[in-house]
């Protein structure tokens, strides 16, 4: 038996629980999504995917 493998035995449920809760609530907030463009740089946006649009 490897030495990681006698170190997760030490992990009781509850430990690995909390743990993997706070990993988890981080990998959210790190992972919002971004807020909207404004309307003007949105219509920028898609005239310019119109304009590639029409070039193929």
């Amino acid at each position: 038996m490897s030495k990681i493998d006698k170190d997760a035995d030490q992990i009781d449920h509850k430990t690995c629980r909390y743990i993997c809760d706070a990993v988890g609530e981080r990998l959210q907030q790190s992972m919002r999504p971004e807020p909207a463009l404004s309307s003007p740089l949105q219509q920028l946006l898609d005239e310019m995917q119109r304009r590639e649009g029409d070039r193929h």
